[in-house]
């Protein structure tokens, strides 16, 4: 895969960072269009949504600096290179939190606002997926079967090697998240209930794929990988906002 698309001037398209803006727009836009069909006010689906970013990123790169501190100790200079490296568990935490915060300042609801949001992340995260197949990062494990994908040029992933593209299947269960959550909005009468399927689906999800990874340097817990701890604690916290949410009362048709 090539993830320098191509260039205008001195200026390089990478496909990481086209794919990561496109996400970002396209949960932007998805989510300004679902909030005037709930009634939210949609002049806050911006500040959130910079909120949400500029603290999940945060977050992203912290934990990414925590799985790599051992790399960190050797040399400190690899914590000058904010363009690489970032954990999305760390995003996603980050990004709950700062819409958390943002909700607070502005008193709005945050159940509801994170039901709004949360579909279009699970959408951003599946054309983020499609930039770290291009770039070659979070590759899979090596496999002799036919479904494997070689890499060429990346400066990630091995390369001549037959690996499995668990980027684009990571990508495809983002997708069919994204679209589940948004036929679970349609049905459910609660707030909270969206956000804690998300919780849920994206924590099982990535269990499940974190078998199939091939980028070991991301650290481990034990037998597990550090995505997959946290997955625990993630799809418990789901679960419990599903009991929780079940208490409140239903909201207007």
């Amino acid at each position: 895969m090539k993830n320098d698309l191509f260039s205008i001037g001195g200026f390089t398209i990478h496909g990481y960072g086209l794919m990561i803006g496109i996400g970002f727009l396209a949960a932007y836009l998805l989510s300004d269009h679902r909030a005037k069909k709930k009634g939210l006010d949609g002049d806050h689906v911006l500040g959130l949504g910079m909120w949400v970013i500029v603290i999940g990123l945060a977050g992203a790169k912290f934990l990414y600096y925590i799985t790599t501190i051992d790399e960190i100790i050797k040399d400190p200079g690899l914590l000058l290179d904010i363009a690489n490296g970032f954990v999305v568990y760390g995003g996603i935490i980050g990004g709950i939190l700062g819409g958390y915060a943002y909700c607070r300042k502005y008193r709005l609801d945050f159940l509801k606002y994170a039901d709004l949001i949360l579909p279009s992340v699970a959408l951003a995260q599946g054309f983020g997926r499609i930039g770290c197949f291009l770039a070659g990062c979070c590759y899979g494990m090596e496999t002799d079967g036919a479904f494997a994908i070689i890499f060429r040029d990346s400066a990630y992933a091995p390369n001549g090697v037959r690996l499995l593209p668990t980027q684009l299947m990571s990508s495809g269960l983002n997708f069919l998240h994204f679209f589940a959550l948004l036929w679970l909005s349609g049905k459910v009468k609660r707030d909270g209930q969206v956000a804690g399927m998300y919780l849920v689906l994206y924590s099982l999800g990535r269990f499940v794929m974190e078998f199939f990874r091939g980028d070991l340097i991301r650290g481990n817990v034990g037998s597990l990988t550090t995505s997959q701890f946290i997955s625990l604690f993630a799809a418990a916290a789901g679960v419990f906002l599903l009991i929780v949410s079940r208490r409140l009362p239903k909201t207007a048709d």
